[in-house]
């Protein structure tokens, strides 16, 4: 199982970016999908999930909701995270997380919001 993130980078305040997670290993249809970050000197926090049944049910944050969007491509097996406006607390590490019975963690990519 590996899951390598890609995407991340330094954006002005109120731009976009949008994050991959190519998964291997297993299939992102058949599993929960979820996205964190960590701040310097924070917590990793939560920030979105897909659900793996049907059409994936998504649920976020309340400090993204509205700005983020996870979705995923079965056929590419990848889940992104499209983030929107942008805001130099966005800043963090954003790493993509797969529970099967083990919980896997990719290596993460860097977003730096400033201007």
């Amino acid at each position: 199982v590996q899951l390598v993130e890609s995407g991340g980078g330094l954006v002005q305040p109120g731009g976009s970016l949008r994050l991959s997670c190519a998964a291997s290993g297993f299939a992102v249809s058949s599993y929960n999908m979820r996205w964190y970050r960590q701040a310097p000197g924070k917590e990793r926090e939560w920030v979105a999930t897909i659900n793996r049944l049907g059409a994936g049910l998504t649920y976020y944050a309340d400090s993204v909701k509205g700005r983020f969007t996870i979705s995923r491509d079965n056929g590419k097996n990848t889940v992104y995270l499209q983030i929107n406006t942008l805001k130099p607390e966005d800043t963090s590490v954003y790493y993509c997380n797969a529970v099967l019975g083990d919980e896997y963690w990719g290596h993460g990519t860097q977003v730096t919001v400033s201007s």
